[in-house]
Formats: C-alpha cells, sequence, structure tokens
C-alpha cells in the first residue's frame, strides 16, 4: 500500500499517527496495548505472532490489532520502519 494513502486513511478514521524505527535486530516480549492498532511496514520487516500464529510483514504490507491483543514483534538485523496508527 501506498504511505500516503495509508497515512490519509489513519487520520481519516481518527488514529494518532507515529513512526517506529527499530534501528536492528530486536525481540520485544509477549504484551499487548491498550489501543487498537494498524500499520504499515515502510523499511525492512517483522515477524508479528500472534494467536498461535507467526507472519513476517515485509514493505508494503499492512496489519491490525485490536487493543489487548498478545503478541510478540521481532525485527531481523536490518531492523524496521513502521507507519503506526493508534486508536484509543
Amino acid at each position: 500500500m501506498d504511505q500516503a494513502a495509508f497515512e490519509s486513511e489513519l487520520k481519516r478514521d481518527g488514529y494518532e499517527v507515529q513512526v517506529n524505527t527499530t534501528p536492528g535486530a530486536k525481540i520485544n516480549p509477549q504484551h499487548s496495548h491498550p489501543f487498537d492498532v494498524r500499520a504499515l511496514v515502510v523499511q525492512g520487516a517483522m515477524i508479528l505472532s500472534r494467536d498461535g500464529d507467526a507472519r513476517t510483514y515485509e514493505v508494503g504490507e499492512t496489519f491490525s490489532m485490536p487493543r489487548g491483543c498478545l503478541h510478540f514483534e521481532s525485527y531481523g538485523p536490518e531492523g524496521a520502519v513502521i507507519l503506526l496508527g493508534r486508536k484509543h
């Protein structure tokens, strides 16, 4: 998906927009957020594990999660840049 179009959709739908940069390899242990998430991978890739399933998201792919969803995130040595929308 196009970054500008995705950002416009987030704003239209009432999401706070931010960019999350992970410069290298990292694992975020299981956690949840008190807000809904919609995100677009802008650079690199990330693995999102939830509901017993792991999926790799690469440049141009989007994902969403409802608030309270337990998940893990991991990033390879190249890291990633994620355009992130949060909605409380």
